[in-house]
């Protein structure tokens, strides 16, 4: 090492003692900048991250194939990387969905199965989530609006089951949309908003909605920080009940051009009591089918809206010159039944409730603008993002990077996808590979579905029984019994067993926090 290079050196280590909060990347960029190289030299193996989290979207998209459903912005960002066909949750429900995206854990590790548990105080106060890890490794991360958990709408505007730990700047915009909750219609009264079929064609403008503002906040943190690297997580609140947008979102959809999928004859005496279990009353919630049809035009809009603000993201972009050295991942939190076997929402293990929309987009993929049929799960993105970002994985997580895919979606990949949720006191465990689905309730109990997507896409034949296909019974079986064992926690009573004794958090973590747009 010559004298000068050893000068720089030093210059850079008396940087890092001065302050102990320097992390290892930081020197780095200390010694690059006495070196007088341009940080463009390594952007690229230091990428940006645009995280876009949207919350209950399903697939019904543009990129998708929706014939109906306008998404001009999603299209946009799916022909700029990959977009996943096959890409399922892990727990259809909000917690325990973006707890398991976030710390890269199942949710029989991450112990989160309802709405109401903290995981960083109860059941993993020690997990390094995605954002941590970035931050690490010298990144800014910041989150706007929902990644973690929040009540919506009931807790827009606070930080709701959020994770401190993870950010070190943080804000939760409220909108017209919070105020203006006493004008809504709403057809299921008995409801909580929440869970609701509730909507209003808003006045005033995008940026007056929270997700307006979501994305204007999360605009001026690129705009902030973009001479170094960032992890920027922008949350959206729609197409969440209450399916609330601008008038023009509504206007797009004319009621007469929504509709519903035809069902056989009969098929929803065949569905077993567990299965349909997530929507009461049920069919629909007791409402009309022209009542079932508003909402679902309403939900459209919603989505519409959505893809909107995923639009100005992408030109802020674009505008920021940040396109050549940042990731961008789309995904929503789980999918969303609308009117099929008679079911809303989430919380099913059917195919509608399981599967989400997911794109993720590198400026460095070998092969872009196309599809991946390969069966791939939410848990996946954690591993897929820190190596990505050319860090150590780490190797507690229980994904698998989806790297290979983004260079060639046809990759083999020989893994399957698992989603589960709870029914008070017994599990539903389902299994998805590329041709079938399979469900256990009560690991058999209560029965057990199988469903051959060559030939039923809808799920409306439950082969479980049909001795014809007993050996792909016994072969899908084996696996949920190897993902599920015996002593997993689902298994064994579930939420029932956690402690009211809470763990305390041993890392602490200074936050920058706003509750204003």
């Amino acid at each position: 090492m010559d004298f000068q290079l050893f000068h720089h050196v030093h210059q850079a280590y008396l940087i890092m003692s001065k302050n102990q909060r320097v992390r290892p990347f930081q020197v780095f960029l200390a010694i690059v900048s006495l070196l007088g190289i341009a940080p463009a030299s390594f952007a690229t193996t230091h990428p940006n991250v645009l995280f876009i989290a949207v919350d209950d979207m399903n697939t019904e998209l543009g990129c998708y194939g929706h014939k109906v459903v306008k998404t001009p912005n999603i299209d946009r960002l799916a022909r700029m990387g990959t977009k996943f066909d096959r890409a399922y949750c892990q727990f259809p429900l909000c917690s325990p969905s973006r707890v398991s995206v976030m710390t890269g854990l199942r949710p029989d590790t991450t112990k989160i199965f309802e709405l109401q548990t903290d995981f960083r105080k109860k059941t993993l106060p020690n997990a390094t989530t995605l954002p941590q890890l970035f931050s690490q490794n010298g990144y800014f991360v910041a989150r706007v609006g929902k990644i973690f958990h929040y009540g919506n709408p009931g807790q827009i505007g606070t930080n709701g089951l959020d994770d401190p730990l993870s950010w070190e700047e943080r804000y939760n915009p409220r909108g017209r949309d919070k105020d203006e909750e006493n004008r809504l219609t709403n057809h299921t009264p008995k409801q909580g908003l929440g869970s609701s079929l509730s909507f209003l064609a808003a006045e005033g403008t995008d940026e007056e909605q929270t997700d307006g503002m979501v994305a204007s906040r999360a605009i001026k943190l690129m705009e902030d920080h973009k001479e170094k690297p960032f992890f920027i997580a922008a949350g959206f609140f729609r197409p969440h009940c209450p399916y609330v947008a601008p008038k023009k979102y509504f206007d797009m959809y004319p009621i007469d051009s929504i509709g519903f999928v035809e069902e056989p004859k009969g098929h929803r005496e065949t569905l077993l009591p567990p299965a349909i279990a997530s929507t009461q009353p049920w069919p629909n919630f007791g409402v009309s089918l022209d009542k079932a049809r508003e909402a679902k035009r309403a939900y459209y809009a919603a989505i519409s809206f959505a893809d909107a603000q995923v639009g100005r993201l992408l030109d802020a972009i674009d505008r920021l010159k940040l396109s050549e050295n940042t990731i961008i991942v789309f995904w929503s939190d789980h999918g969303y039944l609308t009117g099929e076997h008679g079911l809303w929402m989430k919380q099913s293990l059917f195919e509608e409730s399981a599967r989400v929309p997911m794109v993720i987009a590198d400026p460095r993929q070998k092969t872009k603008g196309q599809s991946s049929g390969r069966t791939v799960e939410l848990v996946d993105l954690y591993p897929t993002l820190a190596d990505l970002a050319g860090f150590k994985v780490p190797e507690n997580l229980q994904g698998s990077t989806l790297r290979d895919l983004l260079d060639n979606p046809s990759a083999p990949r020989n893994r399957p996808a698992f989603t589960q949720v709870w029914r008070g006191g017994f599990p539903g465990h389902s299994v998805r590979t590329e041709r079938f689905r399979y469900t256990e309730w009560d690991n058999g109990k209560k029965g057990s579905e199988l469903y051959d997507h060559n030939v039923d896409p809808n799920e409306f034949h439950n082969l479980a029984k049909n001795p014809s296909h007993a050996k792909t019974v016994e072969e899908l079986r084996a696996m949920v019994l190897k993902n599920w064992p015996k002593e997993s926690f689902s298994n064994t009573g579930g939420p029932k067993t956690l402690r009211n004794s809470f763990a305390n958090p041993v890392h602490k973590f200074k936050s920058k926090e706003s509750f204003s747009p």
